[in-house]
């Protein structure tokens, strides 16, 4: 079953302009060292890079109905890889813990995450299913 949905469209040019404004700091704010690191090799595409990674993120909290309250932070979400090479969240602190309550019990969530960007703009969509166990 579907527990949860969520969407986000980002400009680039605002991700830019906070990583010329705040640099590393930013970075370590807002992304993992695993999303650090993944824009760190890509020079060429690195704002792009991180703009997904930022509406990801937003697309998650919207999924699971609380924004960026209730304990849950920019720096608790990251995208990862699965081994089929698709995009997927992990989560840590507050995002595991607002996920793990809306789970409903004998259930197992399911996070599917798509991302795209065609410059100026950076696109996520969240969908959070909850299995049998």
């Amino acid at each position: 079953m579907i527990i949860g949905v969520g969407s986000d469209l980002t400009n680039m040019d605002r991700i830019a302009n906070s990583l010329e404004r705040w640099g590393e700091r930013f970075e370590r704010r807002c992304f993992t060292e695993i999303e650090r690191a993944k824009a760190a090799r890509r020079p060429y595409t690195r704002v792009g890079t991180f703009a997904k990674r930022w509406a990801a993120k937003e697309a998650f909290v919207k999924a699971v109905g609380t924004g960026f309250k209730r304990g849950v932070y920019q720096i608790d979400i990251g995208v990862v890889n699965a081994r089929s090479g698709a995009p997927t969240l992990a989560l840590t602190n507050g995002a595991a813990a607002r996920l793990a309550e809306i789970v409903p019990d004998g259930h197992e969530p399911i996070i599917h995450l798509t991302l795209t960007d065609d410059h100026p703009w950076a696109q996520a969509f969240v969908v959070i299913e909850a299995r049998p166990l």
